[in-house]
């Protein structure tokens, strides 16, 4: 099954709405239309920058999909502090990361609460980008498919084949992201194989085929072509290089390098 490549930079928490704004008008102007054929490109801002982006992309009808970082697994309530699922719709965003390993070390998030705020994120119409992935340690040891695959089910408990049908998932090592060290492009290719065939036992070899895992930890425009040419990688969840209009432009032009 084909599927179209998607390219997401996750912002993490770097941008005011005003350099927001310079960076998604400077991306447009380093792709061409073609390039936003052949990838689904989309930007994940921190949260005071969702609206400004939201009114970029709408005014100026900019094929750019909107996302977010995070999400509360509540509608409403007193959570000081957080923001809902509803309010990420209502700025029309399409994707919401759930899982990032960011979130998981620094943040203590759970399997259980990746769970409840992935649950949230399809109950508003909105698309889960789960984050799963291995620690050094954890590799080292040989433990790397026995966590993921862990992850996963986790993250995915109580959803249902028909609510999987637009997941997105990306397979990050944790000892790759924001460290300079990148999995080889055939290390990437085993794990994010070893996603679908999770996906396929879960839900159905039709839903793992059109499914999209993506690739995540360190990728530049150096090793774009090389990870995500690979037959089992959809695209990539790219972090600092995703804050350089330049360098991310390099990368979703990925199958044209």
């Amino acid at each position: 099954m084909a599927r179209t490549p998607l390219v997401a930079g996750n912002w993490k928490m770097n941008l005011d709405h005003l350099e927001a704004i310079a960076l998604v008008q400077q991306l447009v102007y380093h792709l061409e239309r073609s390039d936003f054929e052949a990838v689904e490109v989309a930007v994940l801002p921190p949260f005071t920058d969702l609206r400004s982006i939201q009114t970029l992309i709408e005014g100026d009808r900019l094929p750019i999909a909107l996302g977010a970082q995070d999400t509360h697994w509540e509608d409403a309530g007193a959570f000081t502090g957080e923001i809902s699922p509803g309010m990420l719709a209502r700025l029309h965003c399409r994707y919401v990361l759930a899982g990032h390993s960011e979130r998981r070390a620094l943040f203590g998030e759970t399997d259980e609460i990746v769970n409840r705020k992935l649950q949230a994120i399809l109950r508003h119409g909105m698309v889960p980008i789960l984050c799963v992935g291995e620690t050094l340690e954890e590799r080292e040891a040989g433990r790397a498919d026995e966590v993921v695959v862990g992850q996963l089910e986790g993250g995915l408990a109580a959803v249902t084949a028909e609510q999987a049908g637009d997941l997105v998932v990306a397979y990050e090592p944790v000892w790759a992201i924001g460290t300079g060290r990148t999995a080889l492009p055939e290390d990437a290719d085993a794990m994010c194989g070893l996603v679908r065939r999770t996906l396929a036992e879960r839900f159905g070899q039709g839903i793992a085929d059109g499914a999209r895992v993506l690739y995540g930890g360190s990728v530049k425009p150096a090793n774009a072509k090389a990870l995500l040419t690979q037959p089992e990688v959809d695209g990539a969840l790219v972090g600092g290089a995703s804050i350089s209009a330049e360098d991310f432009a390099v990368i979703c032009r990925f199958p044209r390098l």
